[in-house]
């Protein structure tokens, strides 16, 4: 197994990516720690791992608010001893241009996205330094990497997430915390249903593959970060998007 003796929380674990990686990482033989506001989805979740085999909590997380996020490393430590990974996953998408975002949209938005994030890093340092150690994968997106006609606040949210990850890297590579972004494509889950929903949305035939990618395979590469497999990767960027930004 992968994650063999890891404890690993990943936020916005309830639905779409967070689930599935939820779902691998428990397969792979992590103890996992879903951080949500969705609880009834989360203990689904949590039911389904435990079917499966596996073992995982779930835990009220409000990712936007630092006292939630040290709850919820607390429980994870009380319950699991530990923390080795945390993965940045929760996250929103509006699709405002510039003079259609308010000033309410734009806090929202960087409030979940990048805030969340800079607030998730920040409380697991010190668990992971009693762990001797940890990996830390903050789910950005292809929109961190290129503009868009719209996505403004969402663009600059996973931006930030981008370039924090590579400067929350450097200053911890020496204590063997691993920090590290991916970048998913468009993918099939709810958030995408969302930005399909409306006049000039994503299509399938848009990304270079022909199709949405499935959450599993954003997974896949959140579990190889995750794992002592990717040791010697840090402030990187792993993009997972059917070949978007190659265009």
């Amino acid at each position: 197994m992968r994650l063999a003796g890891k404890v690993a929380i990943i936020s916005g674990g309830a639905r779409g990516m967070g689930a599935a990686e939820a779902r691998m990482f428990a397969h792979e033989g992590a103890k996992v720690v879903i951080g949500d506001l969705l609880e009834e989805d989360g203990e689904r979740v949590v039911a389904e791992i435990a079917d499966a085999g596996g073992e995982a909590v779930f835990v009220n997380l409000d990712v936007t608010d630092e006292a939630s996020w040290q709850r919820a490393v607390a429980a994870a430590v009380e319950r699991f001893g530990k923390v080795d990974v945390l993965v940045n996953n929760a996250g929103i998408l509006r699709l405002e241009g510039l003079l259609e975002t308010s000033e309410a949209i734009w806090d929202e938005v960087m409030d979940i996205n990048a805030k969340g994030t800079f607030l998730g890093t920040k409380s697991v340092i010190a668990a992971m330094r009693q762990a001797g150690g940890g990996s830390i994968i903050n789910i950005s997106s292809g929109a961190g990497l290129t503009g868009a006609r719209r996505n403004t606040a969402y663009n600059a949210s996973k931006g930030a997430v981008r370039i924090f990850t590579k400067s929350a890297a450097i200053q911890y590579a020496g204590e063997n915390i691993r920090v590290n972004s991916v970048h998913p494509g468009p993918i099939d889950t709810d958030m995408l249903a969302t930005s399909t929903s409306v006049e000039g949305g994503r299509r399938p035939e848009d990304v270079p593959l022909g199709r949405y990618g499935k959450p599993e395979e954003v997974a896949y590469g959140v579990l190889y970060l995750a794992s002592d497999e990717s040791s010697f990767v840090t402030g990187s960027e792993v993009v997972i998007d059917g070949g978007r930004t190659a265009e």
